[in-house]
């Protein structure tokens, strides 16, 4: 089964450190939390005791109850609930996760929901599954479904990842001041 720690690993370069662009929906942001989001997460506390050292915002990365406290977030708010744990490719859980972690967690399951269904050869390979954005026991058994006859992850990917920059393209077709994080989001997207 696929490795949260894996998972987090990736996902956090990607993320990045402290940031307040004036154009993020999100407003300040700490590793991908952004207090616009998420105000009570407890590292804002952390956080904002630090403003006052000279060395902000770089000091954070010294702080290891804050990083504890990033992990934490990132396993409790997006690792379980896309149940990463019983996800049987590791690839395929980090997709999901990361695409959890920048568009929501029932995003990134209809995401693969919808992959699924177009990869299931019109219900020959399993079922056509619903795309609910609930990952239970029906999209994890079309998901081993679909890798054991796919003989692997690679179209499934693939599907995510279109799906995925089709939306961004979307997002930045309603407002143009989101062209700003193109370029970052398109690090999220591997086909």
């Amino acid at each position: 089964m696929a490795s949260f720690k894996e998972a987090f690993a990736e996902t956090s370069a990607i993320e990045g450190g402290y940031a307040d662009h004036p154009d993020d929906r999100g407003g300040e942001t700490y590793r991908g939390i952004a207090r616009r989001f998420h105000p009570n997460w407890p590292g804002w506390s952390r956080i904002d005791a630090a403003r006052d050292d000279p060395g902000f915002p770089g000091v954070l990365a010294e702080d290891e109850t804050l990083a504890e406290r990033v992990g934490d977030f990132y396993r409790q708010n997006f690792w379980n609930r896309i149940q990463g744990n019983r996800i049987p490719d590791q690839a395929v859980a980090m997709e999901l996760f990361d695409t959890a972690v920048n568009m929501g967690v029932g995003r990134a399951v209809r995401f693969l929901q919808e992959a699924l269904n177009i990869l299931n050869r019109n219900g020959r390979s399993y079922d056509e599954i619903g795309v609910d954005g609930l990952i239970g026991k029906v999209t994890l058994e079309a998901l081993a479904q679909c890798l054991a006859s796919d003989r692997g992850s690679g179209p499934l990917l693939a599907l995510m990842n279109l799906l995925q920059g089709m939306h961004y393209i979307t997002i930045i077709r309603g407002d143009t001041t989101q062209r700003a994080f193109v370029r970052g989001w398109l690090r999220r997207v591997e086909v």
